[in-house]
């Protein structure tokens, strides 16, 4: 195996790890890394330990898809005692850090009474000192804003805790992952490289550009024990040639979820890149990334959640990629990290910054951030926008999962934009509670009820049909609702006919046939060809 002609398979999966948890973006910064920590790792693994059978009992109930519990085919209680451990070792300052949030929390609101807070700086946990600026907002209400930036470039922030596990899938199965823990197997090997690491490029190129297995398992630090395995990645077989996209319309091909491409000869534009594997059999016709164009000008994201941005995705797609559009903020709160600080320490050095009304111009392309309400549980985070994209006078509008939470907004928005041709929608409109994301963040108890009212929703009929009234476009498509089976290890959705987001969804789609627009929603794949400034060529 010394020659130049390998290939990486297409089915090899580079999972990013964070001590051997999955890597979504609240583990990449980090005060929300140390909050997850506490508040979810060390919570799941202790309950596993002390009740594997209930967490056995709980993965072979559907209602209880996504829920707080380990997901193994044999009991690996040993395995997650280890793994514990390891965490309170390695990780000992990030419980720490977890812990002095709490105690910072708790001492704002015994003392912060509406007087000045200059007297308290000295009653900020010592760790904190120096990384925080206390604060109220105009009702008096006092809070915290983290100085992240310094977080980063402190003990806090350490990359010895990332690894890429890599391993071949023969299926779309797996764990729901920010519940279980990717133990030892032994068809997966583990590479203590940090997502930065330029061999992970290397490593993605392998799958269009032959190469040598000698020189990749060098630069990975591939040990001579783990060689064998290694080399089970790869293949002699060429994949399929990606050719790129030369047409007079724009095309527009759907990957599932909320991964939209958009493409003319010119340009080149990707949307909340989530993308599926090929090589073996799918009872779902799908894109995937020998689909991708080997330059990508733009990555687009709308928001901070986990099947929106998908380290899994993005850093095989690195060295394609030449721009990354990241909503904008700079609140320092706890629940609101920096996008591009965190994809600047996985290794993306070309992030751009985009705010609700901005324009990018380039080409005959201009990408304008658009405001996105709702689908937080109603907390003040700033990192989500939607986007309208124009190619010369054709125009789309990605919503994403925002919840039209007022109409009089987007009215607002379209007498600046204008109509558009289509408009990209999410109707995930049950959405899970507060808790289920955000609650590792908490720093007291949230009772049911408020829970249960705050919930990460996208539109349901009435506010999508909203969307329709104000921006008359020629075509809608629901999409963003997580049911391609290669979602459902980070969406854990499983809907019926009779599911809510099904029901609301047909009758928006029925209502817009009914107008005379063309209306779908979206499944597996789809391609459409438009004209610059008409309808479908």
């Amino acid at each position: 195996m010394k020659d130049n002609k390998w290939f990486l398979k297409p089915n090899v999966i580079i999972e990013p790890l964070i001590e051997r948890w999955y890597a979504w973006s609240h583990l990449i910064s980090p005060a929300t890394a140390a909050m997850n920590i506490t508040g979810r790792h060390l919570k799941i693994m202790n309950s596993y330990i002390q009740s594997p059978e209930i967490h056995a009992a709980a993965v072979m109930n559907p209602k209880m898809l996504g829920g707080p519990f380990m997901d193994y085919k044999v009991s690996r209680v040993d395995d997650i005692r280890k793994l514990r451990e390891e965490t309170l070792q390695k990780q000992s300052l990030a419980i720490e850090l977890s812990d002095a949030i709490q105690q910072l929390d708790r001492m704002l609101k015994s003392h912060a009474k509406g007087y000045s807070l200059e007297s308290l700086y000295p009653q900020v946990p010592e760790l904190l000192r120096g990384y925080v600026e206390l604060k109220y907002d105009l009702n008096n209400n006092p809070s915290f804003r983290l100085f992240e930036s310094l977080l980063y470039k402190s003990r806090f922030y350490n990359k010895s805790w990332q690894s890429i596990a890599l391993w071949v899938t023969d299926n779309d199965e797996r764990p729901f992952c920010l519940s279980t823990a990717r133990l030892d197997e032994p068809h997966v090997l583990h590479l203590p490289v940090p997502f930065d690491h330029d061999g992970i490029d290397a490593l993605a190129r392998m799958k269009r550009e032959a190469g040598s297995i000698d020189d990749i398992a060098a630069k990975l630090g591939v040990k001579d024990a783990d060689r064998a395995l290694f080399e089970t990645f790869f293949t002699q077989q060429e994949h399929p040639v990606y050719r790129k996209y030369e047409g007079e319309h724009v095309r527009m091909r759907y990957f599932g979820h909320a991964c939209i491409l958009v493409e003319t000869k010119d340009v080149s534009i990707l949307v909340d890149p989530l993308i599926s594997y090929y090589g073996y059999e799918s009872s779902v016709a799908h894109y995937s990334d020998i689909d991708i164009p080997d330059v990508i000008d733009y990555v687009l994201i709308t928001h901070n959640h986990q099947d929106h941005i998908l380290f899994e995705t993005l850093l095989p797609l690195r060295h394609k990629i030449r721009n990354v559009v990241v909503p904008r903020t700079t609140s320092g709160a706890l629940q609101d990290p920096n996008l591009k600080m965190a994809f600047n320490h996985a290794g993306f050095n070309n992030v751009i910054e985009i705010d609700e009304m901005e324009e990018l111009k380039f080409f005959n392309c201009v990408i304008t951030g658009i405001p996105f309400t709702g689908e937080h549980s109603d907390l003040d985070i700033k990192a989500k926008t939607c986007f309208h994209i124009a190619i010369d006078r054709f125009t789309f509008l990605f919503v994403a999962d925002s919840r039209v939470m007022e109409a009089k907004l987007y009215e607002h928005v379209q007498a600046v934009t204008g109509d558009v041709d289509v408009v990209f929608l999410g109707m995930e409109c049950d959405g899970a509670p507060l808790t289920w994301l955000y609650g590792p963040l908490l720093t007291e108890e949230l009772p049911r009820d408020k829970d249960q009212s705050r919930r990460l929703s996208g539109s349901d009929f009435t506010k999508g049909m909203h969307l329709v009234d104000i921006f008359h476009p020629k075509e809608v498509y629901v999409y963003a609702m997580g049911q391609e089976p290669w979602l459902e290890f980070i969406s854990t959705v499983r809907y019926t006919d009779e599911s809510n987001p099904i029901v609301q969804s047909n009758k928006l789609v029925q209502e817009c046939t009914t107008r005379g627009l063309i209306a779908e929603r979206l499944y597996g794949e789809k391609e459409l060809l438009y004209t610059y400034s008409e309808v479908p060529a």
